[in-house]
């Protein structure tokens, strides 16, 4: 997924540009669990479905900084 159009900044209240830190904090978040996830886990496909989580939380992360 990715956002058609940049995000004006100038455009966004305040509690807008809030919510959206706090997408991505979560993301981050979601990122670092999976990984740790992934690391203890002993089942290869519980384990590839961790790692592919991390990776879309991860491309969604970079999705919305990029569009700011």
């Amino acid at each position: 997924m990715t956002l058609q159009n940049k995000l004006n900044l100038n455009q966004l209240n305040e509690i807008e540009l809030q919510n959206l830190r706090e997408i991505v904090s979560s993301h981050q978040t979601m990122i670092n669990k999976f990984n740790e996830y992934a690391q203890k886990c002993q089942d290869q496909q519980l384990k590839q479905m961790f790692q592919k989580s991390a990776q879309e939380a991860q491309t969604t992360v970079q999705n919305l900084t990029q569009s700011l």
